[in-house]
């Protein structure tokens, strides 16, 4: 079985304090076999960790700011921009063969999609995954219900770490089949297991 974090943030992001070189540290303290490299708005972190060779496979994704909340695109090959209709990013993110992937849906404290929109965008068959863990997200509740929805339409869920430090790498995996691009990446993720815990934000770490 494969471990998969499908969703962390690098250096890149702007508001995270997680170096590639360190990420490549805590992939082989935790034992991860691939990481989703999803920063804010770019793509250089997850480039860079590709170059830098990290010990772990890295997906190429982007966690993308829309007016109706954030998604995630990964399996990505160009970049897409912020702030996009929420159906012009899914376009963008389809058109290059990725998969779009709903990050932390339930999370008010967030720019999530929240309840009716995680509903309709899965009714509707705009979402590939849901993010049905979340290390961030203290109210294991909001994990649960969004877990609840996925399943309700037949969604396959996702597991993050959501690490924007250090030691929030290997909060959160999948643990699955392997895969070789988004379909199997996707057939993969039905069969997975969720590890994973709560791991607040890390205070005043320093490098």
């Amino acid at each position: 079985m494969t471990r998969v974090d499908c969703h962390l943030h690098t250096v890149h992001s702007g508001d995270s304090v997680l170096s590639v070189d360190r990420l490549a540290v805590r992939v082989a303290q935790e034992r991860l076999d691939v990481v989703c490299v999803t920063d804010h708005h770019t793509l250089a972190g997850a480039h860079e960790a590709i170059a830098r060779d990290i010990g772990a496979r890295v997906v190429v994704g982007e966690e993308i700011r829309t007016h109706d909340g954030e998604i995630i695109g990964l399996f990505l090959t160009d970049r897409v921009p912020y702030v996009l209709p929420l159906p012009e990013a899914v376009r963008r993110i389809r058109a290059q063969g990725g998969l779009v992937y709903v990050p932390h849906p339930l999370d008010r404290a967030r720019r999530s999609v929240g309840r009716a929109g995680l509903t309709r965008l899965c009714a509707e068959g705009v979402v590939d995954v849901v993010e049905t863990f979340n290390a961030k997200i203290g109210d294991q509740r909001l994990n649960t219900d969004a877990a609840d929805i996925a399943a309700a339409h037949g969604v396959a869920g996702g597991v993050g770490s959501d690490a924007h430090d250090p030691p929030g790498v290997g909060a959160a995996y999948a643990e699955m089949p392997d895969f070789d691009g988004p379909r199997s990446f996707l057939a993969a993720l039905r069969e997975a297991r969720v590890v994973g815990e709560y791991r607040d934000h890390a205070v005043d770490w320093e490098a």
